[in-house]
């Protein structure tokens, strides 16, 4: 064949290619995450280029500024009507810009905020050789224990890399409950759960205590990731799309044509369920639901406390916003199929952290164990299968994670000689050495608790009433048999710190920076406000309830 021809071939081949399309992004409704993913990226330069005596207050101005900047612009899309009229789905189909998706990026955000106040604390631990020192290791890649440790804790160094890492988690978490395809839910995991794990590993004191707990998130999370991206192509060979729509509308019946390499596989019902179970318990892990939760207590008492308070809030309120999406946008046509299932991991939920917190002797595993409860509560409102479930979840995740980050900022309060001190035994009559700490942790235990006028009751009670409309009766039973359970091991808490003796030889409380005094002021007075007047903000969550499709 002559070189023309050859050459002939090439140019007729290539001309039938139509140029490609440039796609459309809607930047302004995407603001509050390109916001955060800025600010993270040039936190990054800052741990590269400034000082190292200039970067902590650079790293704290740039992720308050940044996260308050986020907040206002997701306050400024719901003002626009995008989370009502006006919501859509963005980015090529990758998005949702709806009211679940604004509200929830408006929890994390705030949430975000108070976690960075916990973060910055300096003042609790005693000086070291001149410096203030904070909850973070002084330099991560040395051995525990090493020269290198104690040569970098002399020079005061101090690890500022936890604030672009908390920027990129928080960033990640803002995609999640608004992913609109498969693809976007993944990535937006692997971007909010690897800087967790590494943020778990970086404890200043119990070293080895915290890289255990790193290391077991990092495995039990990969495979948790494992199992949702084999169940997104399980759902792809089923649906021959990622977009939640197709999905969706293949499950409900109302695809017309179907290309012909799927023929075989489209609309094959195993496919569908084993997909649907895989990429339901990777965020079923990620919310701590039981039989997933195995982690929780291990990770929430190992990580260093600022991060335990953060992950605890931040990840449940973005795991169960992509869980209520996925259950109720792509798969209402499989309701028969998932709602039994999920009424027995809300049950075993429920009773299970319940149960198991009575035993906890250390105050970080008995909170793991609530929280581990507490998802038990929210899966109640998601079961519900109604528009009042969706606004109960909403507003139950707000409350929730402000009472969370508070009584994890007490507990870094609470100090001995070893750094905070979290065996219960040490709590003992905390009330008479530091009145004013023990009753704000008290307020944080009866919120916990669902005690009224507190936010945990108005929470609970939104959550059961949608439960009950919906059908769940028996799960609402269930639901405050457990919440009594609970109840007991978060008053005999309160009991032990007023009214039992303190020890001589007990902890002090030490005296915070405004920085923390105002991460637990903020939770005291949400929770308060939320118990007294809740109505306003069950209207916002109301009025947020309604997803885009």
């Amino acid at each position: 064949m002559s070189a023309t021809a050859v050459h002939s071939l090439w140019t007729t081949a290539a001309d039938p290619i139509d140029k490609i399309d440039a796609p459309t992004i809607e930047y302004g409704q995407l603001s509050p995450v390109l916001i955060v993913i800025g600010a993270a990226v040039i936190g990054v330069l800052i741990e590269a280029f400034v000082p190292r005596k200039s970067r902590y207050y650079a790293q704290l101005f740039l992720s308050v500024v940044s996260l308050a900047a986020a907040f206002a612009a997701v306050i400024g899309l719901a003002a626009r009507g995008f989370g009502t009229t006006k919501a859509q789905i963005a980015a090529m189909g990758a998005i949702a810009v709806d009211g679940p998706a604004l509200f929830l990026q408006g929890t994390i955000l705030l949430t975000g905020i108070v976690a960075i106040f916990t973060f910055a604390e300096r003042r609790l631990d005693p000086v070291a050789h001149g410096n203030r020192v904070d909850s973070f290791v002084a330099q991560a890649g040395s051995v525990p224990g090493s020269e290198g440790e104690q040569a970098a804790t002399k020079a005061g160094f101090a690890t500022t890399e936890v604030f672009p890492l908390a920027l990129f988690a928080i960033g990640g978490m803002l995609v999640f409950p608004a992913a609109n395809d498969l693809l976007t839910l993944f990535i937006a995991l692997e971007v909010f759960s690897l800087p967790l794990y590494l943020l778990c590993a970086l404890a200043r004191r119990k070293r080895l205590m915290s890289q255990e707990a790193a290391v077991k998130y990092f495995l039990l999370g990969a495979f948790a990731s494992a199992f949702t991206l084999f169940g997104i192509a399980l759902l792809y060979g089923y649906a021959g799309s990622v977009s939640y729509a197709t999905v969706a509308d293949v499950v409900e019946g109302n695809v017309k044509t179907v290309d012909p390499a799927l023929a075989d596989t489209m609309g094959n019902d195993a496919l569908l369920l084993i997909g649907v179970a895989m990429v339901v318990m990777g965020l079923l892990f990620k919310v701590g639901a039981v039989p997933f939760h195995m982690w929780t207590p291990d990770v929430y008492q190992g990580a260093p406390t600022p991060v335990t308070g953060f992950m605890a809030a931040a990840t449940k309120v973005a795991a169960f916003g992509a869980l209520l999406r996925l259950l109720y946008v792509v798969l209402p046509g499989l309701r028969w199929d998932w709602r039994p299932v999920m009424w027995g991991v809300a049950v075993i939920t429920m009773l299970g952290g319940a149960i198991i917190a009575i035993t906890q002797t250390d105050i970080k595993r008995l909170l793991a164990y609530s929280s581990v409860a507490h998802a038990g509560f929210i899966l109640a409102g998601v079961i519900a299968t109604t528009p009042d479930g969706i606004s109960s979840v909403l507003f139950y995740l707000g409350a929730y994670s402000f009472v969370t980050i508070g009584a994890f900022a007490v507990v870094t309060l609470v100090r001995d000689a070893g750094g905070e001190a979290t065996h219960l035994s040490k709590w003992a009559g905390l009330g008479r050495r530091s009145p004013l700490v023990a009753a704000v942790f008290a307020v944080f235990l009866l919120a916990f608790a669902g005690i009224p006028l507190t936010s945990g009751f108005a929470g609970k009670f939104a959550v059961f009433k949608a439960a009950a409309e919906g059908g769940a009766g028996p799960l609402v039973v269930v639901g405050v048999l457990s919440s009594a359970i609970a109840a007991f091991f978060y008053i005999r808490v309160i009991v032990l710190m007023f009214f039992s003796e303190p020890k001589a030889d007990g902890p002090t409380v030490a005296v915070p920076s405004p920085l923390t005094m105002t991460a637990i002021g903020m939770g005291v007075a949400v929770t308060l406000v939320l118990g007294v007047a809740p109505q306003y903000f069950l209207d916002l969550a109301n009025q947020a309830g309604v997803f885009v499709r």
